[in-house]
């Protein structure tokens, strides 16, 4: 995904999906806490006068991200600006917008951008960019089947000794997903906790896939196996479920995972981990 570039030095790229819904319910869906973490991670709106000030990002324990509103049009436009990724570097500007379409269709667009001299920011600006597909295709199904219904998430994740094709081919055996087609319907087999549904997605470029599911109750089940600048490869499932019973589903079943992935994945001992 390429960098565009200006002539004043703003340096920006751009995704954007089409989902189903009236700008209002779009507008719920990515402007609120609630339905940010309904289908990206835990979200978090700080308001002063009854009007958003900061939004708090957690891709998990210790991975927060804090970020100041610096502009709000309900329910057409938001924009934050948060810290650059290291010391040095410069602050990161994100809009996402909301534009109707015909057919009752929106449009989801997120700009990230920030103003430098040089690439060095680059690569950053890009593998930003890059991650955002997966979660946009859990916000298109959140939309279209789950659209308003409470929802909870349960986040595993372990690292890896192998590779992560080894890893991907290991956790999709074990579940059952390994070959399947988008549209299949899917029950993992026995000896594993009980999941079934219809496969999504699925693609090894990267290693991801989407599973909507009806068991343990309502919702999207999104796999993944990468490997972080350093080498070490990851295995990540995270659950979105919905409906009034998701909390209470997401506590039952987060240590059951938890045990399973861990099993299923020893941790590395060069790691330290026990």
């Amino acid at each position: 995904m390429s960098v565009k570039q200006e002539a004043n030095g703003r340096r920006s790229v751009q995704v954007e999906v089409e989902v189903p819904g009236t700008p209002e319910e779009v507008w719920q869906a990515i402007a609120t806490g609630p339905g940010i973490s309904s289908w990206f991670v835990p979200v978090e709106f700080e308001e002063r006068d009854g009007k958003p000030v900061a939004l708090t990002v957690s891709f998990g324990p210790g991975m927060e991200a804090r970020s100041v509103v610096t502009a709000w049009d309900s329910p057409r436009m938001f924009a934050n600006e948060s810290d650059g990724w290291m010391p040095g570097s410069p602050p990161i500007a994100n809009e996402w917008s909301v534009e109707a379409r015909g057919g009752g269709i929106c449009i989801v667009r997120i700009v990230h951008s920030l103003f430098a001299s040089t690439d060095d920011w680059d690569n950053q600006l890009e593998a930003t960019a890059s991650a955002w597909p997966a979660f946009l295709r859990t916000l298109r199904i959140y939309l279209t089947h789950f659209r308003s219904q409470r929802s909870a998430i349960m986040q595993v994740m372990t690292p890896v000794a192998s590779t992560d094709a080894e890893a991907w081919e290991t956790l999709t055996s074990a579940l059952g997903v390994k070959g399947l087609s988008v549209g299949r319907r899917w029950t993992t087999p026995a000896g594993v906790p009980p999941l079934s549904g219809v496969v999504e997605y699925v693609t090894e470029s990267p290693y991801d896939a989407l599973l909507r599911l009806d068991k343990p109750g309502p919702g999207v089940a999104a796999l993944g196996a990468v490997t972080y600048p350093g080498g070490q490869s990851m295995v990540a499932m995270n659950f979105y479920l919905y409906g009034d019973q998701s909390a209470a589903t997401v506590a039952r079943e987060t240590p059951v995972w938890q045990a399973w992935l861990q099993e299923r994945f020893p941790m590395p001992t060069e790691l330290g981990l026990k």
